[in-house]
């Protein structure tokens, strides 16, 4: 077996800790299990990746520290751009794309408001 940049350490401590503590071999696949998920990262938390409020702003293309009025106006700019009404005589991949990109903008809108509403 190649175990070279993949880990493997969650898996065995936790098939035999599994195992010391349900004394049956089913306790060493319960603990094989749990390590696998603190090896793949599932139950560890996430740092220093972009969070929901810097995603937001990168979305609407304005900086943090932008005032509402040009959040106001970059959310228009983009929604007059890419809203479902305006590219309803396009073709289906077309609108297709406008309809994610739509939801994507006004989430994002939602979030710095939302964000910024909690704030004051």
């Amino acid at each position: 077996m190649n175990f070279s940049g993949r880990r493997y350490y969650g898996k065995v401590l936790g098939g035999l800790l599994g195992f010391a503590l349900m004394r049956h071999p089913i306790g060493l696949l319960f603990g094989a299990i749990i390590g696998h998920a603190f090896d793949a990262g599932w139950l560890r938390r996430q740092r220093g990746g972009p969070t929901a409020l810097s995603q937001a702003y990168d979305e609407l293309d304005v900086p943090p520290d932008a005032s509402d009025e040009a959040i106001d106006a970059a959310y228009r700019r983009l929604m007059s751009r890419y809203h479902p009404d305006r590219v309803a005589d396009a073709a289906e991949d077309v609108r297709l794309v406008a309809e994610e990109r739509a939801r994507a903008i006004n989430a994002a809108y939602d979030t710095i408001m939302h964000a910024r509403r909690k704030r004051q």
